[in-house]
């Protein structure tokens, strides 16, 4: 009787997603949890970590090093990167902590990143970088910034590191996105071309959508490689991207906000624990899989994960002097 009531108090909060998504939520969903999932040690594993140095970025990459991993960090600011490296090394002890420079938004700076990695294989691959702009911009190549940062750059860095993933004997993949794509159904138009006068949050959730779409679509091409794919959502952590990006959420929930360590839990699990090889192509909070869609008129067509795949292909041929290698 106490499980079940347990089960059923759970299924009720949840349902508010205010006390779900808070630290509250965390406290009560960590309950289940089993601490020896992170018990592992990764000597020899060799792990790449974007926006590393800050944030859940940060938190993961320290808790990967602790547990021996060779670590890059990929940063775009040069600064904060080697800070970070720095800092990294000291508390893990670890001296195979590397900070490497790329800016997502950038096609140029990933095409050179991938040129000059010279590892031969990776083992993890957490796509953690994100933007939320307060205002329209374009990247280099004069695509929406959000759309540039979160979508594009990253398909095309795994584009890029794919061959080194599938050259690991169990290659992981982890795309963090947000639980703020709940109310938004995916429109590759709106996905490219924000609607004006431009609203970054929507523009952003939009993105976060279009990443567990191509999620999905990843983990069904890493079948045969053995590579495991997964996104996720943090909850409402207390990071410097949220204060920076939505200030008015961050003071009224500040004092409910998640810890960036109660943040990355469950990036950090999905990325070494053995449990969460036990299947891909799902969307996790909490240690737990979850729901994609909460309301009825955000499901999408069939075909629109295709369709979106294509569009990214599109937005990156326009911008390279070479087609896309289909993987």
């Amino acid at each position: 009787m106490p499980k079940l009531l347990s089960t059923f108090t759970d299924s009720v909060l949840d349902s508010t997603i205010f006390y779900s998504f808070d630290r509250s939520g965390f406290i009560r969903h960590a309950k289940s949890f089993n601490p020896q999932d992170l018990d592992v040690d990764l000597t020899g594993k060799i792990a790449l970590v974007t926006g590393a140095n800050s944030g859940l970025g940060l938190i993961t990459a320290l808790a990967l090093a602790k547990r021996n991993a060779t670590v890059y960090l990929l940063c775009r600011n040069a600064e904060r990167g080697t800070a970070a490296e720095q800092s990294i090394r000291k508390q893990s002890a670890n001296d195979l902590v590397y900070f490497k420079q790329i800016d997502l938004c950038d096609i140029t700076s990933i095409a050179n990143f991938n040129q000059h990695f010279e590892e031969e294989h990776i083992d993890i691959l957490i796509h953690n970088a994100g933007v939320l702009p307060t205002s329209y911009q374009e990247s280099p190549q004069g695509l929406e910034l959000t759309y540039a940062t979160n979508i594009v750059g990253p398909h095309y860095l795994t584009l890029c590191l794919w061959p080194k993933l599938s050259k690991a004997k169990k290659a992981r993949m982890i795309i963090v996105s947000s639980g703020g794509m709940y109310p938004v159904k995916m429109s590759i138009q709106k996905l490219q071309k924000p609607a004006q006068p431009f609203n970054g949050v929507e523009a952003y959730a939009m993105s976060k959508r279009a990443q567990v779409i191509l999620a999905e679509l990843w983990a069904e091409k890493g079948l045969n490689s053995k590579i495991t794919v997964h996104s996720m959502h943090p909850g409402w952590a207390d990071t410097p991207g949220v204060e920076q990006s939505m200030p008015a959420f961050w003071d009224k929930m500040k004092n409910r906000l998640r810890s960036p360590e109660q943040g990355a839990d469950t990036i950090i699990w999905l990325a070494i624990s053995q449990a969460a090889q036990q299947s891909s192509g799902q969307f996790w909070f909490d240690r737990k899989p979850r729901k994609i869609h909460f309301l009825p008129w955000t499901q999408h067509k069939q075909d629109l994960p295709q369709q979106l795949w294509n569009s990214i292909t599109e937005s990156l041929e326009l911008h390279l002097e070479h087609k896309v290698k289909p993987i």
